[in-house]
């Protein structure tokens, strides 16, 4: 086989970006999640509920969802890991998520809008949802592969900011061609393509085949250019469960002797649980609190994702130019006033000021929001693929991204555990989101142990 190119694999391993982002730009946060949020909501008032309380509700629901997502990743990202360490193939594990990845979205067409089988449909998000972020583990370990520590920041920058652009197009076309507003037409003013039921919200619901169609189409760069790399000559290994949780053992025990690793992978626990959150809860937070209908959503999530890749591939640079432990901690501080804003408002008021009737201000405000969370949520993710970079064994990189998945998914069940705690005992979908905000604060004050650095000596 013709040796691909050190530029085409990284093309390659880009595109892993550009397919699989449709997952979180449409279906977690700005056309999926709001849907579900509204059918949910909707059929909670239809049980006898008031309008604050089935929306309450609805929200608690989709918390729960992400709660169980969260410890199925968790749980299993680090025994990923070390499975590939141990078996020395990346590429068969990337392909088997990627069927969960397809089938999971493809099957969320079936979400009825009377809600009736939201529950079967949960669970399809969560077993494509499972499949994205195993996958990813796999992905984020061949990043030491494409460059040296000078290059990885702005390698891991372009990658998200490519990814982004993708989600932002994809977003597009859903919007422009499928998604059907109030009079039954989409954004542009046509009926939704394929002849789809306005009536029955089809336009909406095509999100899951279009997502998963998407993903298919665009991950053959991916598996056409990137490649295992050759075996490691390891010896002792035969590639089963128990040598996996050997090896998992050994780096769980070495982190007492790496005090920047582990530092660094429990500040990244945080504040990543709480961007996630962010993300899952964004366009939840639109529905619930704001009253927008989904082409305004939409909207937002065009403007938010446009900036995730203008700021990533400006984060790149600048991750390139200073590290990636500054990028890191401007993104965290910007995120915790972008949250307390949002925690702070609602259409009558913000910050306890009082508003008019009607007034336009809180959605000023929060497309505002959207920019900021867009931009350093990206800025955010791939200066901490970074960061990780320069804490990653080279002899085993995907056990020690594994450990990374591990951070980044250990309590990802925390800040929708949290979310939903909140919204039951405040009856607010606005005050439900504040535990954001402490998670953030806690990732902070680690980030303090974590040398610019990193801890390996290469």
């Amino acid at each position: 086989m013709a040796e691909v190119s050190k530029r085409r694999r990284i093309w390659g391993w880009w595109f892993f970006d550009w397919a699989s982002q449709p997952y979180h730009t449409l279906l977690v946060t700005f056309v999926f999640g709001p849907y579900f949020a509204g059918v949910a909501a909707e059929y909670f008032l239809n049980s006898g509920l008031d309008p604050e309380a089935a929306g309450a509700r609805a929200q608690t629901v989709w918390a729960n969802c992400m709660t169980i997502i969260g410890l199925i990743i968790a749980f299993g990202a680090p025994l990923m890991g070390a499975m590939a360490d141990v078996s020395g193939r990346r590429i068969p594990w990337i392909f088997g998520f990627s069927l969960m990845y397809a089938v999971g979205s493809a099957a969320l067409w079936f979400t009825l809008p009377d809600g009736s089988n939201m529950w079967l449909m949960l669970s399809a998000f969560g077993i494509g949802f499972v499949g994205a972020e195993y996958a990813l583990i796999f992905i984020n370990s061949q990043l030491p592969d494409l460059g040296d520590d000078s290059e990885v920041g702005e390698i891991s920058g372009s990658g998200f900011a490519f990814g982004y652009f993708g989600g932002l197009i994809s977003l597009a076309i859903m919007l422009a061609l499928f998604v059907e507003q109030a009079n039954g037409k989409t954004l542009i003013g046509m009926d939704p393509l394929f002849g789809l039921d306005a009536a029955t919200r089809e336009g909406t619901r095509f999100v899951g085949p279009f997502t998963a169609g998407w993903f298919i189409l665009f991950m053959v760069p991916y598996f056409l250019w990137v490649r295992d790399d050759a075996p490691s000559g390891k010896t002792g290994q035969t590639g089963t469960v128990a040598e996996a949780l050997r090896v998992l053992g050994r780096s769980v025990a070495a982190l007492r002797h790496r005090t920047s690793l582990a530092s660094y992978l429990g500040s990244s626990m945080f504040y990543r649980d709480a961007l996630n959150g962010l993300y899952s809860f964004g366009g939840v937070y639109a529905t619930l609190v704001l009253h927008w209908d989904l082409t305004k959503i939409g909207v937002f999530g065009i403007v938010s994702v446009l900036a995730a890749a203008a700021f990533s591939w400006v984060g790149g640079k600048l991750d390139r130019r200073y590290g990636p432990k500054p990028v890191i901690l401007v993104a965290i501080w910007v995120l915790i006033l972008v949250c307390t804003t949002i925690v702070s408002m609602d259409r009558t008021q913000i910050f306890g000021l009082g508003l008019p009737s009607g007034s336009g201000l809180p959605d000023l405000v929060f497309f505002g929001c959207g920019v900021l969370i867009g931009g350093m949520g990206g800025i955010l993710q791939s200066a901490s693929r970074s960061m990780m970079v320069r804490h990653t064994d080279p002899k085993a990189p995907v056990e020690s991204f594994g450990l990374y998945g591990l951070s980044g998914r250990a309590t990802a069940f925390a800040a929708p555990l949290l979310i939903g705690i909140a919204t039951t005992m405040t009856g607010s979908a606005r005050l439900g989101v504040s535990p954001i905000v402490a998670l953030f604060i806690l990732g902070l004050f680690l980030m303090r142990w974590v040398r610019p650095e990193g801890d390996q000596n290469r």
